[in-house]
């Protein structure tokens, strides 16, 4: 555990420290970088590790700066369930989903009186006010302190502030003891029931207000994103040469544009500057989560020129985010990484050879497993029999049953997806919960190993069903709905994570670490005490030389 610096130590450390700057430069070493006074965690929601390795050449502006820092390209969401609210859990608590309970986006609770069954991971379900569509936001089921939740508790005087597209993403990032939080809601940027929204939510709003209002034209196209405008049909919807034009009060095309990062950022920035992060007596915490590559990938896929513009404006967004950061004068650390990755639409996959490239079954869909369950054991088929988020993962059977038929309901249902030849893996319950928690290499780790790191025995369903690698779980592809995440396969689990700091000398290191790493990084870049056991993950030395960023030396 590391002790904290007391004012005396402090004092007594700064002619031993100008002694150490005087050292290194007769030397002619760099000096080692100040203690950070902000820590900056930014996630850019589904931006993959591939993505990362496609697009980085091209990068001119903050995804440039960061990799000139630590870069480890390949790092992992360890876990089965690459979903948002899960692996933005991971990012600054430490811990997997088995340990900080967020499994899912949504679980299902088959006691509950709502009809939907449906509990999201970011609600107080037990608020009257509450529903599964429209929540009342809670920071209630994550089970762990963030670092921002540790840094207050250790400096009541630290700040902790979450900004993003998504509620689900400020809240896992944010924790419970936030003194700002926003996010991007129908028409504006919204905060937790019973807060006031600030002057700077209100002046973004108002600028976002008056430029969809009016509408905008679509955005420009870099020159080397012009080869990527091909069009392919998935279903209905042509994808690949879009270009986000927004109408007159297009406020869902906004959301799905590279303008919601961008006001997402300026909103942060602006928090950064009101409330003087990095000023104070104690280290804060600013948390960034971007959405809009998310909504992209959904909507379009990976490889038409829609991402490509994405990614462009992303990295130059970013680039103004670090500039107006400069500005505040202080000294600052970053960390960006992603939840998860994602897969390209199954049509233009299959076009370019990728073998097992389809859309799921709907036979896999909740309702009908339930049917053909209930018509395996003979049961009355006008109940819901089986609830679920959709055609993989977490399936809940119901406890309308009397016990012993519903233990036949469920070994049907496991039966039934082992069967599938979509499916890769399907365990139930009590079979999952006996395999051991994973150790070494996440990239060595089987299926079950992946999916015990997403499974709670409060919340994981009675079976859980993996798909086959490169099959979509989306079955009938629409407007906004094409692509998607949230599979135990490397193309969704692997995310980049860069490390930069003024003054800190940069590498490269493609070993397979984790995001429950950042956590353990990060305080030990403040010096925060934390107890032993506290975290999953491990302290990465982000200075690759002589000065250990773990150890203080």
């Amino acid at each position: 555990m590391l002790p904290i610096r007391s004012r005396f130590a402090r004092l007594m450390a700064f002619p031993l420290a100008m002694l150490s700057l005087g050292q290194a430069a007769l030397a002619g070493e760099a000096p080692a970088p100040a203690d950070p006074k902000l820590l900056v965690a930014i996630s850019v929601d589904q931006f993959g590790a591939d993505l990362f390795a496609q697009y980085r050449p091209h990068f001119t502006g903050g995804l440039a700066r960061l990799q000139q820092g630590a870069v480890y390209p390949s790092a992992y969401q360890s876990h089965a369930a690459t979903e948002t609210c899960p692996g933005h859990s991971t990012l600054l608590t430490g811990v997997h989903p088995a340990r900080s309970g967020i499994i899912a986006n949504n679980w299902y609770d088959v006691t509950l009186a709502r009809a939907d069954k449906r509990v999201y991971c970011v609600e107080d379900e037990a608020n009257p006010d509450s529903s599964s569509k429209q929540p009342v936001v809670s920071a209630g089921h994550l089970r762990v302190p963030t670092l921002g939740d540790r840094m207050k508790a250790t400096w009541p005087q630290s700040r902790n502030v979450a900004v993003s597209g998504k509620d689900r993403a400020a809240i896992m990032m944010g924790g419970h003891r936030l003194d700002a939080v926003y996010w991007w809601q129908g028409r504006g940027f919204a905060s937790l029931a019973g807060r006031t929204l600030e002057a700077d939510a209100l002046a973004e709003n108002a600028a976002v207000l008056a430029a969809v209002g009016k509408g905008s034209p679509g955005l420009p196209v870099p020159a080397w994103c012009g080869a990527r405008a091909r069009v392919v049909k998935a279903g209905d919807v042509g994808l690949g040469n879009g270009r986000f034009a927004v109408d007159a009060d297009g406020f869902d095309q906004f959301r799905v544009s590279p303008r919601l990062d961008e006001a997402t950022l300026d909103l942060a920035a602006r928090l950064a500057g009101t409330m003087q992060l990095g000023k104070g007596a104690a280290p804060d915490m600013l948390s960034v989560s971007l959405s809009a590559t998310d909504y992209v990938g959904h909507a379009f896929g990976h490889e038409g020129q829609e991402m490509c513009i994405q990614l462009a404006r992303l990295d130059a967004a970013l680039g103004v985010f670090l500039t107006r950061l400069d500005a505040l004068k202080v000294d600052y650390a970053v960390v960006l990484t992603a939840d998860h990755g994602g897969l390209d639409v199954p049509e233009r996959l299959d076009q370019q050879g990728m073998p097992g490239a389809t859309r799921v079954d709907p036979a896999l869909l909740p309702g009908a497993l339930g049917k053909q369950v209930a018509a395996r054991l003979g049961l009355p088929g006008d109940a819901p029999l089986v609830y679920g988020d959709g055609a993989f993962g977490d399936y809940y059977v119901s406890r309308d049953l009397p016990a012993d038929v519903r233990a036949k309901a469920i070994t049907a249902l496991a039966d039934i997806l082992r069967a599938h030849p979509q499916v890769a893996l399907a365990l139930t319950k009590d079979e999952l919960a006996r395999v051991p928690l994973p150790a070494g290499s996440p990239q060595d780790w089987s299926l079950r190993e992946r999916a015990r790191l997403s499974y709670d025995p409060e919340r994981s369903g009675d079976v859980v069903s993996l798909l086959n690698r490169a099959v979509v779980p989306i079955a009938t592809p629409g407007p906004g709905y094409t692509a998607t995440h949230g599979s135990p396969w490397d193309y969704d689990r692997r995310v980049p994570l860069l490390f930069w700091q003024k003054g800190r000398a940069g590498f490269e290191q493609p070993a397979p670490v984790e995001t429950v790493d950042i956590a353990p990084t990060l305080a030990a870049l403040i010096h925060l005490p934390v107890p032993a056991g506290a975290f999953d993950g491990r302290c990465l030395d982000i200075d690759g030389g002589e000065v250990n960023s773990c150890s203080g030396k």
